[in-house]
């Protein structure tokens, strides 16, 4: 087994009951100690005020400088031979930050997912040099604005947002919703349709650009602490520089798009173990007629299909990991992880509900956030169905998508 020292000096292994088929022997010496010191951060910082925050519907600021501080995206200890940090890291990492909470995971991955994906992807060589730096080390803080009020699941033919050349400017006006983080970012990268070609074209909008109205989304059930907003463009212009140069169609942003769904199946499971960890947790130390809850046979049985999908997803996005880390990406792969893995996490988050009875639904026990958050997972980066028509079509060659 794989051990790590932990900030207490202590030497275990970071997952010792959810990933049973230690999955976690795949990372380094110093990739562990990395993840160890996030660990230490989330227990000991993060935990005790979540439930509060999650309550109010606010997100803790008190940790957002203390977490980018870090130094989590590209840490100095993995990157010290001029190599990037390792796709096995950058999901451990993810998966560490979800089963803490799904709020946090997706704060971070607006940045070091999403936005940086859309820099990484859509970035002339010229700009990555310019801009890449800055998202590393979050001194350019930018969130990822494609999906619209209207269109989710029909975005690549019924984005609304439009832009037109105006001589060495662009002309932008549209709206965008669910744009988590867009309140405290410094530039929304933006997509759009070029009227004059019809293609999506992107863009870095500053969030303060004249025309810009950024609007909070309330009454939310679900990632109650991350910040979605509803964003208005109304006549904004942005300079030809600021553009996105590799982003010239519908074609750039699903390339994007493979690699941002990993990323979300990392998620997922993390959820999966954080529920999991919650519920076992919670039936070791409760007793009903005399016995500890862990001792019933139905809720050993429940016990064990909850690890079971842990541990299959885990392998999953593991394995799909991998074969990113090769050069691999494929839209069905990336579609089909995140769709069983969400699947999966659906019924981990109800058996782990269920297990714990009426606290569950209480946010003492941590369970009811992972029940409640799951459900927004299930659906932003395509849902259930979008991505099992990703799968459909290149299992059969035909698209069953309408038009």
């Amino acid at each position: 087994m794989s051990t790590t020292t932990l900030a207490s000096g202590q030497e275990t292994r970071l997952y010792e009951v959810a990933d049973w088929y230690d999955a976690e022997s795949l990372l380094t010496d110093d990739e562990r100690r990395v993840l160890g010191r996030l660990r230490t951060f989330l227990d000991e910082k993060a935990r005790p005020l979540l439930g509060e925050y999650w309550e109010r519907g606010e997100f803790p600021e008190e940790l957002r400088q203390p977490l980018i501080d870090l130094d989590l995206m590209e840490p100095a200890e993995l990157t010290s031979d001029g190599q990037s940090a390792r796709g096995i890291y950058h999901g451990f990492r993810i998966f560490e930050l979800a089963r803490t909470d799904a709020s946090l995971a997706t704060f971070y991955t607006a940045q070091a997912g999403l936005f940086r994906t859309a820099i990484r992807v859509g970035a002339s060589p010229e700009q990555q040099r310019e801009w890449m730096p800055r998202v590393v080390d979050f001194s350019l803080k930018g969130v990822f604005s494609l999906t619209e009020p209207e269109h989710g699941s029909d975005i690549a033919g019924g984005l609304a947002t439009t832009a037109r050349r105006d001589g060495g400017e662009w002309m932008i006006d549209g709206a965008k919703r669910w744009i988590g983080g867009a309140a405290t970012a410094d530039v929304l990268a933006v997509f759009a349709r070029d009227v004059a070609d019809g293609q999506v074209k992107a863009f870095l909008v500053p969030r303060e650009a004249r025309g810009v109205a950024v609007e909070k989304i309330h009454r939310k059930t679900a990632l109650r602490m991350m910040q979605n907003a509803h964003i208005t463009l109304s006549g904004v212009r942005v300079t030809e520089s600021d553009r996105l140069h590799n982003v010239n169609s519908f074609k750039d942003v699903a390339a994007m798009l493979r690699a941002m769904r990993s990323d979300v199946a990392w998620i997922a499971t993390g959820i999966q173990a954080g529920a999991f960890e919650a519920a076992l947790k919670y039936v070791r130390e409760r007793e009903q007629f005399g016995r500890k809850l862990g001792s019933f046979q139905l809720v050993q049985e429940k016990l064990a299909r909850m690890l079971g999908n842990v541990t299959a997803s885990l392998s999953l996005v593991v394995r799909l990991t991998e074969q990113q880390e090769r050069g691999i990406y494929r839209d069905q792969d990336s579609a089909l992880a995140k769709m069983q893995t969400s699947l999966a996490m659906r019924e981990t988050v109800a058996l782990a509900r269920e297990v714990v009875g009426g606290n569950g639904i209480t946010l003492d026990t941590d369970v009811a956030r992972f029940h409640a958050d799951a459900e927004a997972v299930y659906s932003y980066e395509g849902t259930h169905e979008i991505n099992a028509l990703i799968v459909g079509r290149a299992l059969t060659g035909v698209s069953a998508f309408t038009t």
